[in-house]
């Protein structure tokens, strides 16, 4: 059977979606759809509209609208102001676009007429019937925007195909969806697809309700409170009394008259206690201003706490509590004999660097309670924002004050010792740099007026002393250290350690455990036994676990054995803790060719680096091992190419680097090592395996070198130093600039050390090589 096929005039649409059996009314103001609509007329009145595929298009093509649209008759057609023409159409027939015949002045088009696929009229078709009418029942109850008249005649309507056009045609659908229901020619999918869309909707409609009911319960409940306060407030007046809001300022202002406040601080706390008299006590913001009222009522503005300037009860408190540290109770007894004379001294800013368990944090412990100051302690280890330190600002959920002011809040004076604890372990990212925050905190000159973010006053921290501690001084920004006095708290010697132990750590161990004087006593092999052979460390933190350890399994002892009381021994050692952790590296008794005693410094104090160097048959191969870091390599590629330049000055062919292969090598390969002060070890080797003249095996050396033989000083001396002693060496060459450095080695050390200060390389090679008689 031949299509039926029409030649219409076509309008697109913008927005809008004609059905078969629909009746409407749209505005056309589009010349060339003006024209289609009077070509439309001249003829029998018939017009094909369809949807355009992006309603922003202002001047569609034929690529720009769909295929299939409503073949429609037009029913009047009303003229309005602007060149506006109204049109009220009703739509007949499903058509397809065949073929555009015009497209100049307007569009037409060939269409065909398309036939529905009528749904037998069988158990699943009227399923589908009952089910798409109560759906869209249920679609129209809760949208509540349809009128009865039409559900009425929808009631009338049998035909399911007509029955799914006019309700498509009310759903509030996306322009893309209706297009899909009017290209379903099989009236079966048809009313599936409309099932879905309804039910869709509907449940849309659901959750609107439900969250609309919410909102509604939220507004009620608010309303009612406001009412009921309000009659609240009535009721009160009446009975003349106050309200707790009335209560509540008034007790601010109180607190605010008797608070010492400056005079700016005071004038900003009556300006916001106004501001909460007015905001109601209910209302969020209300609850922000009181928590910044009491922060301001909480601060020390002007308690101070009066320092105790007895000088020597001060010395006798510092030598009771730490053994050693001479440099930091020198530096606070100085402060405090100046501020005896003077009152004006600002509080001096001292980082207190060393390794760590030296006793940097407990220090400053027992320098506030030499004193008489409020101690506040606050740990900069990973903090990384820098708000942490300046606060953030009020209008921000949830803002605070900085850890500065929370500080001195905990303080309650306004003259504390404030800890700055581990101020190297800051890092930074994208909220900014807490060094830089510090920089203000801990300037003199500028710390009297520190402002937070949070409370936007300034704030005076000139007179707090400022104790800042650091394992290392590398990490610490330039113009932070820049601020700092800095006292470096080197490790304890072994006599030290012992004293400590002795005098210190034994009896607050035994005061812990509840023991009584005299119930356990230690021999001193039994200290210096689990000094050097149980820790290596260059604090006490570690050495004073394993005396609890030991305090420990003696008072199981005596428990379980009813002992009175015990005196620990070396035996007793071995048998609470085991056998010996650490092995310390001892000198050889036989001269070596090619192996050299160095000293290194580490994050647990000194450490002898035996250097070990060989030579074979090769093509001048220089080969580094045992994990050496950048700075070990570039000091025996230095001290490779000074030996070269200076191979027969050292009876040492000049030839060497065509046929021989020397091999550095560091003991102890999984051990990472790196740093500037084995330059003349790796020096003294490479000539004695090239010589083959023997080391001493009683000297010990460190230093760094030039290409020209010229020893660098180094740092870490009393350290190394003490390494070496513990090694049985008894002669240490060290660069000539390190002889100020020797004056911090303890005095029962270098009386037992044969000290040989070195210029150039030449010094040190006729100290440690034994010349062939």
């Amino acid at each position: 059977m031949e299509k039926e096929l029409r030649n219409l005039p076509l309008i697109p649409l913008r927005g809008i979606t004609i059905f078969p059996y629909m009746v409407m009314h749209f505005d056309v103001g589009r010349e060339k759809s003006i024209l289609a609509l009077e070509d439309a007329m001249l003829k029998n009145q018939e017009i094909f509209l369809v949807s355009q595929k992006d309603p922003k298009v202002e001047e569609p093509d034929e690529k720009d609208i769909y295929e299939v649209g409503t073949v429609c008759t037009i029913k009047q057609i009303l003229k309005l102001p602007g060149d506006t023409v109204r049109v009220l159409i009703e739509g007949i027939n499903r058509a397809k676009i065949i073929n555009f015949t015009e497209k100049e002045s307007f569009f037409k088009v060939d269409v065909e007429i398309l036939e529905e696929l009528e749904c037998i009229t069988d158990k699943k078709c009227e399923a589908l019937v009952r089910t798409v009418r109560n759906s869209f029942d249920e679609y129209i109850r809760l949208s509540g925007n349809m009128q009865t008249e039409f559900l009425v005649s929808l009631d009338d309507l049998e035909s399911p195909g007509r029955l799914a056009d006019v309700i498509s045609s009310y759903l509030m659908l996306k322009g893309d969806k209706k297009q899909e229901l009017l290209e379903s020619f099989d009236v079966s999918e048809r009313l599936e697809k409309l099932l879905i869309l309804i039910n869709n909707e509907v449940d849309v409609l659901k959750l609107e309700r439900k969250i609309g009911a919410k909102v509604k319960n939220k507004i009620d409940k608010v309303q009612k409170e406001y009412y009921l306060r309000e009659q609240l407030k009535a009721i009160q007046e009446e009975l003349g009394e106050d309200d707790e809001d009335k209560k509540e300022i008034s007790r601010y202002k109180n607190k605010i008259n008797k608070a010492k406040l400056p005079k700016s601080v005071k004038e900003k706390a009556l300006y916001e206690l106004d501001r909460l008299k007015n905001s109601g006590s209910y209302s969020a913001e209300g609850g922000v201003i009181r928590t910044y009222l009491d922060w301001i009522l909480d601060l020390p503005w002007n308690n101070e706490t009066e320092d105790n300037l007895d000088i020597k009860r001060a010395r006798e408190i510092l030598e009771k509590e730490h053994y050693g540290l001479e440099d930091v109770k020198d530096r606070i007894i100085e402060y405090l004999a100046v501020r005896k004379i003077s009152n004006t001294l600002k509080g001096p800013i001292v980082c207190l660097v060393g390794p760590p368990g030296v006793g940097k944090t407990s220090i400053a412990r027992s320098i506030a309670h030499a004193l008489n100051r409020n101690f506040v302690r606050m740990s900069l280890g990973g903090v990384r924002d820098e708000a942490e330190i300046r606060g953030h600002r009020k209008t921000y959920v949830g803002a605070i004050p900085g850890r500065i002011i929370y500080g001195m809040k905990q303080a309650k004076s306004k003259n504390p010792l404030f800890l700055l604890d581990e101020i190297d372990k800051m890092s930074n990212d994208f909220r900014g740099d807490p060094a830089d925050a510090l920089l203000e905190v801990l300037d003199a000159e500028q710390n009297s007026t520190f402002r937070d973010h949070y409370l936007e006053l300034d704030f005076d921290l000139s007179k707090v002393l400022f104790i800042t501690t650091a394992n290392s001084l590398d990490p610490i920004p330039r113009p932070l250290l820049d601020r700092m006095e800095v006292i470096e708290v080197s490790g304890y010697t072994y006599e030290e350690k012992f004293h400590i132990s002795k005098e210190h750590l034994i009896p607050k161990q035994l005061k812990e455990h509840n023991i009584e004087e005299g119930k356990i006593t230690f021999a001193e092999s039994a200290i210096y036994n689990v000094i050097e052979n149980y820790t290596r460390e260059s604090g006490v933190r570690n050495l004073e676990r394993k005396l609890a350890t030991v305090i420990r399994k003696s008072i199981a002892e005596m428990v379980e054995k009813n002992k009175q009381s015990i005196n620990i021994t070396i035996n007793h050692i071995k048998k609470y803790l085991g056998p010996a952790i650490f092995s310390y590296d001892k000198a050889d008794k036989i001269d070596k060719i090619g192996v050299v005693m160095g000293m290194a410094w580490t994050g647990y104090g000194g450490d002898t680096l035996p250097v070990e160097v060989t030579v074979m048959p090769g093509n001048g191969k220089l080969e580094l091992t045992g994990q050496l870091g950048d700075v070990m390599k570039e000091s025996a590629r230095a001290g490779y190419s000074y030996v070269r330049a200076n191979a027969e000055k050292y009876g040492i062919s000049p030839e060497f680097h065509k046929d021989k292969d020397i091999h550095i090598h560091v003991p102890e390969g999984a051990v990472p090592k790196d740093g500037p002060s084995a330059g003349v070890t790796m020096i003294t080797g490479m000539i004695s395996a090239l010589s083959s003249k023997k080391v001493k095996h009683n000297v010990a050396m460190t230093g760094e070198i030039t290409l020209t033989g010229r020893v660098l000083p180094i740092g870490g001396l009393k350290e190394k130093c003490l390494a070496a002693f513990r090694a049985g060496i008894n002669t240490v060459i060290i660069p000539k600039d390190n002889e100020k450095d020797m004056l911090k080695i303890p005095k029962s050390i270098k009386n037992k050390l044969n000290f040989i200060l070195a210029d150039k390389i030449d010094d040190v090679l006729s100290n440690a090589l034994i010349s062939e008689e």
